[in-house]
């Protein structure tokens, strides 16, 4: 027998990290249309749709249905798609389905996010008659207050307000029970995944005051605050969402000069700091900020490994001021002299003797200078 899936986008390698991404009531996958790329250069990313929003079947669920229901269909597209452990973020009631898991699924989450939503969604009188309104008219005029109840004055995503419209009415309503019962405020002192609060300042439907009372509630939480973001922030404010998912996953980002001082060594650094000028400034800030804040502090690859890569490049290219500087730093990584010498052996075979040739003479008068030739 066929499973009926959550209609889902992948993106990035099949082999990265996974990422699930979830969607606010009334949207679709294109939520994270301006987050999603940038998440897939480093994770497997999988964007869902709620049962009845953009290609999901509507009959996933049916009146009086819950935020259980739906964490059930996004588990069951987990194991479909062969993923066990994943980092989950969602947006109001796909923040709701990550609380959810993160409460009654611990194991399956890596890191929780939880963005624009809530423990609660104040009460369920409200939901209850958004959902008797709209199995009654249907969502044309529900859609036509989308605007206001999801953006900052002024702004819009087209597609978005076209999904709203677009979905279906009854798995529209039954996505309402779901928001009207879901309380888990009693539950949010049991999460122990890391867990990072989103809220936007200007978000009227899941004002920031919901996210401080998970955020008090989840130990160890962090909680950022978007100024200018409505209630759909990783569309109205993709770059501050995306800075703030990367610090979730990734941790806070490393001292590009902190990093660059460890491998070069101070002195070098000082003297280069010294014959800075106004010319060379955002040179310099460059460096430091990608070479060595971005590229140096990526654990894919060891400081050693990287130390050998980097020689044989500099050979490779005749640049042999640089590579007496990085044959330092290769020392300072942990590479004997014997290493350094087979490193350019390697290098002699690929990049031509006379390019070897000159390298060992450079290595030979480092090492010398260093007492370990």
């Amino acid at each position: 027998m066929t499973v009926k899936l959550l209609n889902h986008l992948e993106e990035g390698p099949p082999s990265a990290p996974p990422l699930l991404l979830g969607p606010s009531l009334g949207t679709s996958t294109a939520l994270w249309d301006r987050v999603a790329p940038q998440l897939s250069t480093g994770h497997r990313v999988v964007s869902w749709d709620l049962p009845g929003h953009g290609g999901s079947a509507a009959d996933l669920i049916g009146p009086g249905a819950t935020v259980g229901d739906l964490a059930a269909l996004v588990l069951t597209l987990a194991d479909a798609l062969g993923i066990d452990r994943f980092a989950y973020a969602g947006v109001s009631l796909g923040g709701a389905v990550g609380l959810h898991l993160a409460v009654h699924h611990p194991e399956r989450l890596s890191s929780l996010t939880v963005i624009c939503s809530s423990a609660h969604f104040g009460g369920s009188a409200s939901w209850q008659e958004r959902a008797e309104q709209v199995r009654r008219e249907g969502l044309q005029r529900l859609a036509e207050s989308a605007e206001a109840r999801w953006f900052t004055p002024g702004f819009t995503v087209p597609r978005l307000v076209r999904d709203h419209r677009e979905a279906d009415p009854a798995a529209y309503a039954a996505c309402c029970d779901a928001l009207a019962a879901f309380d888990l405020r009693e539950r949010l002192a049991d999460i122990a995944v890391p867990t990072l609060l989103v809220a936007g300042r200007q978000d009227p439907a899941t004002p920031p005051a919901h996210l401080r009372e998970v955020a008090d509630a989840v130990p160890g939480a962090t909680l950022v605050e978007l100024p200018g973001a409505s209630h759909l922030a990783p569309a109205e404010c993709p770059r501050a969402v995306l800075a703030a998912l990367r610090t979730q996953f990734d941790g806070p980002p490393k001292s590009g000069m902190a990093v660059r001082r460890e491998v070069l060594g101070d002195a070098h650094v000082d003297r280069a700091q010294a014959r800075q000028t106004p010319f060379t400034a955002r040179f310099q800030d460059f460096i430091s900020r990608y070479a060595w804040g971005e590229i140096w502090t990526d654990p894919t690859l060891s400081r050693r490994e990287r130390s050998m890569i980097t020689l044989t490049a500099l050979v490779a290219h005749g640049h042999y001021e640089e590579l007496a500087m990085h044959v330092r730093a290769a020392r300072r990584n942990g590479l004997t002299p014997q290493e350094i010498g087979a490193v350019l052996l390697q290098a002699a075979v690929y990049c031509g003797v006379p390019a070897a040739n000159s390298a060992f003479a450079t290595a030979q008068r480092v090492l010398d200078e260093e007492g370990a030739g």
